[in-house]
């Protein structure tokens, strides 16, 4: 329902009240409302949202061209035209997380067995992990058990360490074969740059299960990908945030990195990437604070210097960055909608097969927008600097686009874990498009 209301709280004091939430638990006096862009008032609307985003520390879920989600207090009423999209968001937290029954038992996994693949795709018992969402531990337990099982074709690496001494982790996938992938094309794939964002995590591990289980039982398919490419995956980017969304705030967007200000930590990892840079936060508390300086975040730094010394010499055909939510495709650039992408007729018509390749899997549609109209940068250019995608298509990769995942707001960052599976096999559908359009013989 859409709803016309005057505004009665001011945008200081919204901002005191939302400064204030960070480390709460209970978001009882809080709701997801969608403000649009498009309807009577626009410029008004528009102003109101330069406002808006940059007030310190407000909590800004998705924008897009036609409108924003922020979260807000309850008795917070705004002017222009909006609906509430989640009410009670205790209620969407507790539906997201893993149960004591559903807790996963690493040795219920049977890796390499020829027991065939069930309904979801999956080899045996290993489809019991995609349950639940699951926790830092058990991820990295799993890609433990998986170089185990694989080792010919499945390695872990250490590409850093966090703020908080957690391993940043990475899986290099490859069948090892110098004379089908003599040039080292590689795939990367992230998830979980913002930590509330789980469905991306799951996505990436999905992918890997994907092509680890079905190359281990002869599939032609997933044998010519490991054959002609290399694949490196990080299912975590942010392990510090991940791991607090877990045990203390679901809505836990950034690292855990310390800042200037005590009380205030994380630095937004997609805004510390040293490509168009900006300090486009100077209030540390923000959900999109860029930092002091760029590659400040750890795992960005750590990122850029895993690639630039520990895998210099593979190049980078394509990166898909995975993020949720909003079903939208992504491409370059996200710090300004005036620089023109190289290549941009080839790179849109990837992006489109990528939808294609969703669309025909699930028939859910992901749009194809530039990724500075998502970011805001038409509101706030700064709001689209630094970023994981920009830097990756500027620095290493030919082809580089954003995933934002399921869904478009009904449930937001707290899709429940029965989404797991079906946005894991619209992911991988994409990726298989992705990997044929980078093993024709004309790429």
């Amino acid at each position: 329902m859409v709803l016309m209301v005057t505004l009665t709280l001011t945008l200081a004091v919204w901002a005191l009240v939302m400064g204030s939430s960070h480390q709460e638990l209970d978001f009882d006096r809080y709701k997801v409302v969608r403000v649009w862009l498009n309807g009577t008032g626009y410029q008004d609307t528009h102003e109101m949202l330069r406002e808006v985003v940059s007030t310190r520390d407000l909590d800004v879920w998705t924008h897009s061209s036609k409108f924003v989600d922020v979260r807000v207090p309850r008795d917070a009423v705004i002017s222009v035209e909006h609906e509430v999209m989640i009410d009670d968001i205790n209620s969407a937290i507790r539906d997201t997380m893993p149960t004591t029954e559903g807790k996963f038992m690493l040795d219920q996994i049977v890796f390499g067995q020829d027991e065939g693949f069930g309904a979801d795709g999956l080899v045996g018992a290993e489809s019991l992990f995609f349950d639940s969402f699951r926790t830092l531990d058990e991820i990295y337990n799993w890609m433990d058990r998986l170089q185990e099982s694989f080792s010919d074709i499945v390695t872990v690496e250490v590409v850093g360490k966090t703020y908080e001494g957690r391993e940043l982790r990475a899986l290099h996938l490859c069948a090892n074969k110098q004379d089908t992938n003599p040039e080292k094309k590689t795939i990367v794939i992230t998830g979980g740059l913002h930590a509330r964002e789980w469905i991306s995590v799951s996505s990436a591990c999905w992918a890997v299960a994907q092509l680890v289980g079905r190359y281990a039982l002869g599939d032609s398919k997933e044998t010519k990908y490991l054959e002609g490419l290399d694949f490196l995956v990080i299912p975590v980017f942010n392990p510090d945030g991940y791991e607090y969304t877990f045990t203390n705030n679901r809505l836990w967007r950034k690292n855990r990195q310390q800042t200037y200000l005590p009380v205030c930590q994380g630095i937004d990892i997609d805004h510390s990437f040293g490509y168009q840079w900006e300090a486009n936060h100077v209030y540390p508390c923000s959900e999109e604070y860029s930092g002091e300086a760029p590659f400040e975040a750890m795992e960005a730094r750590s990122w850029n210097e895993y690639l630039s010394n520990v895998k210099g010499e593979y190049n980078i055909y394509g990166y898909l960055d995975l993020h949720s939510y909003s079903q939208e495709i992504l491409y370059p650039y996200a710090y300004s909608c005036d620089a023109v992408p190289r290549d941009l007729e080839n790179l849109l018509e990837l992006a489109y097969g990528l939808n294609k390749a969703v669309r025909t899997q699930s028939g859910h549609n992901y749009d194809v927008v530039a990724a500075c109209k998502d970011r805001g940068a038409d509101l706030m250019p700064e709001l689209g600097a630094g970023s994981a995608l920009d830097f990756m298509y500027h620095q290493r990769a030919h082809w580089a686009f954003q995933f934002k995942l399921r869904d478009t707001g009904n449930h937001g960052f707290l899709l429940p874990p029965r989404f797991i599976r079906p946005v894991g096999k619209e992911t991988y559908a994409a990726l298989n498009y992705f990997c044929d359009f980078l093993l024709d013989p004309e790429i």
